[in-house]
């Protein structure tokens, strides 16, 4: 279970904006929601932090890795060593960490509203919190499939049983005393063409976009081309700079393009343009006690 760490109180410039905030999803017509890995983090999530600093002292000590990010991009010496990394990564960012009080806020702020949700995140909190899959759009990939690394198709793979026998075997490793590698046996292979899978995350031109991807982008882009008039709330959550051309930017575009919009952002770093500015709501507090006092607002 995910425990989410104490937030500090907001301040009063802050929730003079979660009201204006509570009443422009008040009356919404629909709700478009583009959530980063902000939104994550503030629920607790482990690619940082005393769980996973307790989960990855080995590689720390042994190869100064201190978040899953960076250790992602680690140049492992032997694909066995990768792999110890990689599964115990999984399984703790994917199949034993959350959701938390955050995204529950969120699902009940939404439920029942017309909505849609745009995200950068790869750890299925959404879909763990009750999220209709049909009202996703995770862009960036999913920490449960594996691809081919080359890749021969656009095919993906459920990793959960992999990853499970493949941590199995490490821990089993580590007590007999070859820490930090799994057998060779249980690399993960390609069942089409034999060469290594890989994690099924956009790191580069080889990521896989199979039918799962290209229906989710479709149903985003109908349901988009629907709400392009009309009071649509664009509500942004833990966003950064990282890539925004995938949610910031097409967010003030459309804000822009429809006057009945509203834009809202929830980050340490809010920003917008003076184009919309009037139709903006920037909040710049902790993201997780900014939904809760808006949940508290909006729900009896």
């Amino acid at each position: 279970m995910t425990t989410t760490p104490p937030t500090p109180p907001l301040d009063a410039a802050n929730l003079a904006r979660i009201d204006r905030l509570a009443e422009a999803l008040a009356g919404a017509d629909a709700v478009l929601v583009g959530a980063g890995a902000g939104l994550s983090v503030a629920d607790g999530d482990a690619h940082a932090g005393p769980a996973f600093e307790a989960r990855f002292a080995d590689f720390h000590a042994a190869r100064g890795i201190t978040d899953a990010y960076s250790g992602g991009f680690y140049p492992f010496p032997t694909p066995e060593e990768k792999w110890a990394f990689w599964a115990r990564n999984i399984l703790l960012q994917r199949y034993e960490s959350g959701p938390g009080a955050v995204y529950r806020d969120l699902y009940a702020l939404l439920d029942g509203r017309d909505f849609f949700v745009l995200t950068t995140n790869v750890d299925h909190r959404f879909q763990n919190s009750g999220f209709p899959k049909d009202r996703l759009f995770y862009t960036q990939g999913d920490y449960g499939l594996f691809q081919c690394s080359v890749p021969c198709s656009q095919d993906t793979h459920d990793n959960h049983d992999a990853v499970v026998a493949m941590d199995a075997a490490e821990r089993a490793g580590a007590a007999a005393g070859t820490p930090m590698r799994v057998p060779t046996r249980l690399l993960p292979t390609c069942p089409r063409c034999g060469e290594p899978l890989t994690t099924n995350l956009r790191s580069d031109d080889t990521f896989v976009q199979d039918a799962g991807w290209y229906a989710a982008a479709e149903r985003y882009v109908a349901w988009a081309d629907t709400h392009q008039a009309g009071r649509v709330l664009h509500l942004e959550l833990g966003v950064g700079m990282n890539t925004p051309g995938i949610i910031k930017y097409p967010f003030w575009r459309r804000v822009h393009e429809n006057p009945e919009a509203t834009y809202a952002a929830l980050s340490l770093e809010p920003g917008t343009p003076r184009e919309i500015a009037d139709r903006s709501i920037l909040i710049d507090a902790d993201l997780g006690a900014a939904l809760a006092a808006l949940r508290e607002r909006l729900i009896v």
